[in-house]
């Protein structure tokens, strides 16, 4: 199984062919981000694909933006997701990331609203992986493996960070969640959350290390499914971002930390990471065999 990182284009203040030149340059396979809604853009991120050769991850967010429109229906939001579907197509998306549904909304309605959201995806021929997410849906471990027990066909994108801070803690403690969510994941977010936050300042800080080696623990789990799950390849946006997340010092507003750098780093870590996973999980198949 081969490991590949996709540049979040979420706090990249630069323009697309930028980013796409800094994500070749640190060795990752590709851009995750929305479809633009202009056409000269959309366009525009097409040929920085191209020129790079870089795999594309369509970003969705079903009515609103990263929060919903709290009062929207079950109904628009999937009016939204087919028309966002359709939107990103032309950029011939290996998948599409999808923050779906609303928090607020009863079990049986979640249920139905992935039913036919995944239906939604087959008619048009691909794979949507909902996201957890706080304020969507799969904002907290219960709900998620709930719906995930009910509609066994449907893939997740896992950002644990979200759940740590809705819970207050380290997933450790709900490991046998993580565990059978892990079974539809499909793709991971890596940011690194603490018990208080969704985005700890640093993840190479020692005292955040508790937190950092939480979460991978938590992707190792993902990457056992997935290999028995016959994947070729695992995929992972590094996704340390803005609006909130990064830490500011008070009153001068400055940020505690470049977000480049920071998902440069937990990327190569993440990537070092695998490697030796890999390699330590072949040993022990071959030493079973044996």
């Amino acid at each position: 199984m081969q490991f590949a990182l996709f540049k979040t284009l979420w706090g990249h203040n630069g323009s697309v062919a930028d980013g796409a030149e800094l994500a070749a340059q640190a060795g990752f396979q590709g851009i995750e981000a929305p479809a633009p809604r202009d056409d000269e853009e959309l366009r525009e991120l097409k040929q920085a694909l191209a020129n790079y050769q870089l795999d594309y991850i369509c970003e969705i967010c079903t009515t609103g933006s990263y929060v919903p429109e709290r009062h929207a229906t079950p109904e628009q939001h999937l009016l939204d997701l087919e028309d966002k579907i359709q939107r990103g197509l032309p950029l011939g998306p290996r998948f599409f990331n999808v923050m779906g549904g609303c928090d607020a909304w009863p079990l049986d309605m979640q249920i139905n609203f992935f039913r036919r959201a995944k239906e939604i995806a087959d008619q048009h021929g691909v794979l949507c992986s909902f996201e957890t997410h706080r304020g969507r849906s799969f904002f907290n471990p219960w709900v998620t493996r709930d719906v995930l027990r009910a509609l066994p066909d449907l893939s997740i994108t896992c950002d644990f960070s979200h759940w740590v801070v809705v819970c207050e803690r380290l997933m450790d403690s709900e490991w046998d969640v993580i565990t059978e969510v892990a079974g539809q994941a499909h793709h991971i977010h890596g940011r690194v959350g603490y018990d208080q936050g969704p985005q700890v300042p640093h993840p190479a800080a020692p005292e955040y290390r508790a937190a950092l080696e939480s979460h991978e623990r938590c992707w190792e789990a993902i990457w056992s499914s997935q290999m028995k799950r016959g994947y070729q390849r695992s995929t992972m946006t590094p996704e340390f971002g803005p609006d909130g997340y990064l830490h500011c010092l008070p009153f001068t507003n400055a940020p505690v930390a470049d977000l480049w750098q920071v998902n440069r780093w937990i990327g190569e870590r993440q990537r070092s990471h695998f490697a030796d996973w890999l390699a330590t999980s072949t040993n022990l198949r071959q030493a079973s065999a044996g």
